[in-house]
């Protein structure tokens, strides 16, 4: 698997339901033993909860050009637990069924990522985190 963009989100994005602007953007560490991407997911709760290793706080500094998302390096605080191998953005709705994926990301640096109660410090690439 390769870096993607849900296609419900594209939809959405297509028909002006995902405002990445206003909305509450986060990220959420996975282990793929446990959660394999499908083009038909929609929603956070798509992910069992055993595959979440850790979730990061809202991301800040959004940027949005040239079709490209883009936001400040984050970190997954002081986790603990299986090993992951993706991290899937969001928007967080604060329901899991109506908080939409936007982007699975399974080839970036630092990946696998093995928690030992340390933070998990995630840079995203200078090219932005995903584009439409």
């Amino acid at each position: 698997m390769s870096n993607v963009v849900y296609p419900n989100a594209l939809a959405l994005f297509l028909q002006a339901g995902i405002n990445l602007s206003s909305g509450t953007v986060k990220a959420v560490a996975v282990d793929t033993a446990d959660y394999a991407y499908s083009s038909s997911h929609t929603a956070l709760s798509d992910i069992p909860s055993a595959a979440r290793v850790g979730t990061s706080a809202a991301l800040t500094s959004k940027t949005f050009a040239a079709g490209v998302f883009d936001a400040a390096d984050t970190s997954f605080a002081s986790i603990t637990g299986d090993e992951f191998e993706a991290i899937v953005v969001y928007l967080d709705s604060g329901t899991e069924s109506t908080s939409y994926l936007l982007a699975y990301i399974d080839t970036a640096t630092g990946l696998p990522f093995t928690p030992a109660g340390v933070n998990a410090n995630v840079a995203w690439p200078s090219s932005g985190i995903f584009r439409i």
